[in-house]
């Protein structure tokens, strides 16, 4: 599908996309990964020109609006888009590219075309992010399509895995059915780390999944007046008068 988005200008992620595949910045998935997890870990920060800065992660950055925004207002934090649409993630990369040709800006924001949950679960080492954004994701309103959506047990802990103690998680959504089955998974992941009953053996004893303080959503720093993001999803959705739920995840 293509959505013009380029306007009939050629679209170039050259030096903001992550190059994938032999050579590139993402080499291929090694054949042991599945018997080692971690043998497909990568570098992360290594993509950037100061890889000792912080590193957030943002989840469907769509035209990168929110990339564009932040990594202007915090140049001493890295930050990495993930965005599986191929021309989105390309319109993304041109607008970041050409800010950085243009006044020398954003060196400190990378994107990447691949699927998000993949890339968590196999190539991103333990406790290397500060925080993972997650905005206005497919809801998947469809009964039978519920298994894609990117909030699930799955996706949880590997966000807890990747960040590091004290990182967050930052969630917004417009859908109210989806916010509901997040906060079904909020209620299982942010309870503490012990046993929920005291009987031993017993088919009720196992922890509970917990890991994580959940706190109130405040605004994004680069948001603009009455905005809570400030992506063009918020934008358009805000025009609808369609509610925002949101909540902040904190790794424990």
């Amino acid at each position: 599908m293509s959505f013009g988005l380029g306007r009939g200008r050629e679209l170039d992620d050259s030096g903001v996309g992550v190059r994938i595949g032999p050579g590139g910045d993402l080499p291929s998935l090694p054949d042991d990964a599945t018997a080692d997890p971690r043998a497909g870990h990568v570098d992360i920060r290594a993509w950037f020109p100061q890889p000792d800065h912080p590193l957030e992660i943002e989840i469907g950055s769509g035209k990168g609006t929110f990339l564009v925004q932040q990594g202007a207002l915090r140049p001493e934090t890295n930050y990495l888009g993930i965005e599986y649409a191929r021309e989105f993630y390309l319109y993304a990369a041109d607008r970041i590219r050409r800010r950085v040709e243009a006044a020398g800006g954003l060196t400190n924001v990378r994107m990447l075309n691949t699927d998000a949950f993949e890339f968590l679960c196999w190539r991103v080492p333990d406790a290397c992010a500060r925080v993972i954004h997650l905005y206005f994701a497919d809801p998947w309103p469809k009964t039978r399509h519920h298994k894609r959506r990117m909030v699930r047990d799955e996706f949880l802990r590997q966000c807890r895995r990747v960040l590091e103690p004290g990182g967050e998680l930052r969630i917004v959504t417009d859908h109210a059915e989806y916010w509901a089955w997040m906060e079904e998974h909020f209620a299982r992941w942010c309870l503490p780390l012990v046993a929920r009953h005291s009987v031993p053996g017993s088919e009720e004893h196992r922890p509970t999944t917990g890991g994580f303080v959940r706190m109130p959503f405040d605004r994004a720093e680069s948001a603009g007046q009455d905005e809570v993001v400030g992506t063009n999803f918020e934008r358009k959705y805000k025009r609808e008068g369609r509610p925002f739920y949101g909540a902040i995840l904190k790794r424990i």
